[in-house]
C-alpha cells in the first residue's frame, strides 16, 4: 500500500506521524519534495527502530524553506509531476507531503496531486488549535469533492473532544490516532503510538 500523509497546514505533525506510521507498518519513507532544512527524511530515520524501513531519496531537495513552487524558482528548478517516479520497494510506502493539501508545486499542480498520481490513500493530520475545525473541514471537503481515497484522520496536540467530535461528524472520517502534545519526540514515543496505530491500519 501507498499512504500519503498530508495536513491542514504547516507544522501540524506530519513528520511525527509519518515516523509513527512507518514504525507501525515497517514501511519505507519518502518525502518527494523537501524545501529547506532540517530534512524530514533525516528526522524520520532517527526516530525509527525497525530494521526493515528504508528512507527513499527526495526527488527535489530545495534550499529555501518556502512553498515548493517558490523554493524551486529561487533554485532555478522546474517541478513537474512527470519528474516524480515512485521508489521501487516491496514494503508499504509512506509518502509525506509538504505543508497542506493545496500547497503549490508549480503554477498548475498542488502537493496533494502526488497522492492521485501514485494512487495513495490519504491520511489527514489535524492539529488542534483555535481555527482548526474550519481548516480541517475545508481540507476534508476538498479531498471528498475531488474523490481522493482517504484512510482517515489523525489528531495531534492537546485533546479537545468537542472539536474532534464535530470534525468526525461532518467529515465522516474515522479517527486513526490521537497524538498528545509531546514536549520531546523520541523513539520511545514513536513506538508507543505505533502500537496504538497498528490495529487501525489492518
Amino acid at each position: 500500500m501507498n499512504y500519503f500523509v498530508t495536513a491542514i497546514g504547516t507544522d501540524c505533525g506530519k513528520t511525527f506521524f509519518s515516523a509513527v506510521l512507518c514504525e507501525a507498518l515497517q514501511a519505507d519513507y519518502w518525502k518527494p519534495v523537501q524545501a529547506g532544512l532540517p530534512r524530514d527524511a533525516a528526522i524520520v530515520k532517527n526516530l525509527l527502530t525497525n530494521s526493515i524501513s528504508k528512507i527513499q531519496p527526495e526527488t527535489f531537495l530545495l534550499n529555501t524553506p518556502a512553498s515548493p513552487n517558490a523554493a524551486a524558482k529561487l533554485d532555478g528548478v522546474t517541478i513537474e509531476l512527470e519528474k516524480f517516479k515512485i521508489p521501487e520497494t516491496k514494503n508499504d510506502l509512506v509518502i509525506e507531503g509538504a505543508g497542506g493539501c493545496l500547497v503549490p508545486l508549480n503554477d498548475h499542480d498542488f502537493v496533494i496531486s502526488l497522492a492521485k498520481k501514485f494512487d495513495a490513500e490519504v491520511i489527514l493530520v489535524s492539529q488542534l488549535y483555535l481555527g482548526s475545525i474550519n481548516h480541517t473541514l475545508l481540507s476534508a471537503d476538498y479531498l471528498a469533492r475531488n474523490k481522493f481515497k482517504v484512510k482517515g484522520i489523525v489528531f495531534n496536540g492537546l485533546s479537545n473532544p468537542e472539536s474532534e467530535n464535530i470534525i468526525l461528524k461532518h467529515t465522516g472520517l474515522s479517527c486513526l490516532l490521537r497524538m498528545e502534545q509531546e514536549f520531546e519526540i523520541t523513539k520511545e514515543v514513536v513506538i508507543k503510538y505505533a502500537a496504538q496505530l497498528k490495529n487501525k491500519m489492518r
